[in-house]
């Protein structure tokens, strides 16, 4: 099944991509990648699950908040392709987990966008991750997330 197929069998909506919210852009293709800028858990341009894991935020809803930030960036993917079937492979996902100094859980957090990439795009979904624990992040989001994708015609 195609991506864009396999997200709507999923019972998931592409969102429109979130714009930047400062002088940035929201991805760049250099060759055969594309990246995205750090993408948040926005949803009709509201935050979900503010704050910070292991205070405010529960491990499950950081996993939703990932899955939504993962979202975020396969707009962004396609908005630069027009479609995700352009899409050869995730190459890397690089995951910021605001928490606390406690909190040890930044794997489980992050699979809520490893999960979804693999139930997308199989194979080609497997990527290689880095986790980082951040006690401070931009509008108080509890994830932020760049996707790394190798793309071609």
């Amino acid at each position: 099944m195609r991506p864009e197929g396999k997200i709507a069998s999923l019972g998931i909506a592409l969102p429109e991509p979130p714009a930047a919210v400062g002088a940035y852009v929201t991805h760049v293709r250099t060759g055969d990648l594309v990246t995205t800028s750090g993408q948040l858990p926005w949803v009709n341009k509201v935050m979900q699950y503010p704050g910070r894991l292991g205070a405010e935020v529960t491990a499950e809803e950081g996993y939703q908040a990932a899955r939504i930030c993962c979202l975020n960036a396969l707009a962004q993917l396609k908005a630069e392709l027009g479609s995700l079937d352009r899409v050869r492979r995730i190459v890397r996902l690089e995951g910021y987990v605001h928490c606390t100094l406690e909190f040890r859980d930044h794997p489980k957090v992050l699979d809520g966008a490893s999960d979804l990439l693999v139930e997308i795009f199989g194979e080609q979904g497997k990527h290689v991750r880095i986790a980082l624990g951040i006690y401070a992040m931009p509008l108080n989001s509890p994830v932020q997330l760049v996707v790394w994708a190798e793309v071609g015609e």
